[in-house]
């Protein structure tokens, strides 16, 4: 056999979908599984529709998931931002050298400036790897515009142009393309060539059951790297969508999946795709991450979401991050539950304000609260703070629980958090008693309203 030659060849008209990245991790599965290549072409003959924005985000997006691509046009991979892709706007000339070529068989012909390629009128056999042989009938086929009259050719053409010419093997992707394969096929044959193996892979539906559209939350694979959501996870999650490793396993790290990967496992009905799921598996990987990865992707995200970060005290931020980690499951919930402490003019949610905040015993408890914290000498950490918020309670004749859930949304502005105990230890006694007298004296003014 020889070597397998995959290509993802996506157009740059938006954002990069979410099923454009699986067929894309699909076909980079199958050349490492395989020892083969993987060709990145960018098809963008349609100049009205493709912009350099588009173009970028298909490149951040194959970069983010780690999806390196083998060659370009200089025969160089695509590890670096100066290596290939294609561009099929770049290949005009091979275009018209086939065209030349197919009008000399006499199968097209002119159409109102147009060119037209004379669809053959016999059954059209595609035997595909996922789906098995599928036959179409082309008795009524209308013939097949291969060149418009603005003289540009026409993407059923150039696509098969380019697999011909890079030498792919195997065409993977989605099963919306099952019904154009006989038509390339037949342009394969009518040039005298053998067509490559074709593989279609399932559609990703929406949770309502019908195919993922740009219009559904969580579409752009972009989303997720907004989000915060670890490539890793998001990797393996779309490995899911219509492919079984078998045995039962979810979690797999890259070597596995690449190990296991294989044509013949790829399922044949759609699937559908579960951002709760995926959810979840984000949070497997970020349970695993350790302190240096954790620190690593903090840093990055915080920098491109919170610049505010920058500013902040460096030794509060080594404090609270874990703390906050163990809480939450994305970059974008780090960064919200960090907000109230990137600087001392944090704000009051609606639910704080009505809930601790609005009680009739709200200040006196605060002014408890202060005093008992600020009488505390050099033991400042989570048992002797817990010892002093339950014996405000127990004087109070309150529930600890009323003065804990205060003392957050004093400090916080919030009404969930890190474990409280541990975050008036990482924000310091003196932060704490600003903090607290803040909310108080605003309380005390009448310009924290909480009704």
């Amino acid at each position: 056999m020889s070597q397998v030659r995959v290509r993802f060849a996506p157009s740059p008209t938006g954002m990069l979908h979410i099923g454009g990245a699986r067929t894309a991790l699909f076909n980079w599965l199958y050349a490492r599984h395989t020892g083969g290549k993987f060709v990145l072409r960018i098809e963008d003959t349609d100049q009205a529709r493709n912009t350099q924005e588009a173009v970028d985000v298909i490149f951040r997006g194959m970069r983010w998931l780690g999806l390196d691509w083998d060659e370009g046009p200089d025969g160089k991979g695509g590890t670096s931002g100066d290596r290939g892709p294609y561009f099929q706007s770049q290949r005009g000339d091979i275009y018209r050298r086939y065209l030349e070529k197919l009008k000399a068989t006499g199968k097209t012909y002119e159409d109102g400036g147009a060119l037209k390629f004379k669809m053959p009128k016999t059954p059209g056999v595609v035997k595909d790897l996922v789906c098995g042989e599928v036959t179409f009938d082309r008795t009524m086929e209308p013939d097949l515009v291969i060149q418009r009259k603005d003289g540009s050719p026409v993407f059923h053409f150039v696509n098969v142009v380019d697999d011909l010419e890079m030498g792919i093997t195997h065409v993977i992707r989605g099963e919306d393309h099952l019904t154009n394969t006989h038509k390339h096929i037949a342009l394969y044959e009518a040039l005298g060539a053998a067509p490559p193996q074709f593989g279609h892979i399932p559609l990703i539906l929406n949770r309502g059951g019908s195919k993922m559209s740009k219009r559904d939350e969580g579409a752009a694979l972009g989303f997720y790297e907004e989000a915060g959501y670890l490539p890793a996870a998001v990797r393996n999650y779309l490995c899911l969508l219509g492919w079984s490793p078998g045995e039962n396993q979810e979690i797999l790290p890259v070597p596995d999946l690449i190990q296991r990967f294989d044509l013949p496992n790829i399922n044949r009905s759609n699937a559908r795709f579960d951002g709760d799921k995926l959810f979840w598996m984000n949070g497997e990987y970020w349970r695993t991450l350790t302190d240096a990865e954790f620190q690593k992707f903090a840093d990055e995200y915080l920098r491109r979401t919170r610049p505010k970060v920058a500013q902040m005290d460096p030794d509060l931020l080594k404090r609270l991050l874990p703390l906050i980690r163990e809480k939450v499951r994305t970059g974008r919930e780090m960064a919200e539950w960090l907000d109230p402490y990137l600087g001392e003019e944090y704000e009051y949610s609606a639910e704080a304000k009505k809930k601790q905040l609005g009680a009739p015993e709200a200040g006196k408890w605060l002014e408890a609260l202060s005093s008992a914290l600020g009488a505390m000498g050099t033991g400042w950490d989570d048992s002797t703070i817990e010892g002093a918020c339950k014996k405000v309670a127990e004087e109070a004749g309150a529930k600890p629980a009323k003065v804990i859930h205060l003392a957050r949304a004093a400090v916080s502005g919030r009404t969930v958090g890190p474990s409280l105990f541990g975050l008036l230890t990482a924000l310091g006694k003196e932060r704490v008693l600003q903090r607290l007298e803040r909310t108080r004296r605003q309380m005390a003014e009448g310009t924290l309203v909480t009704a």
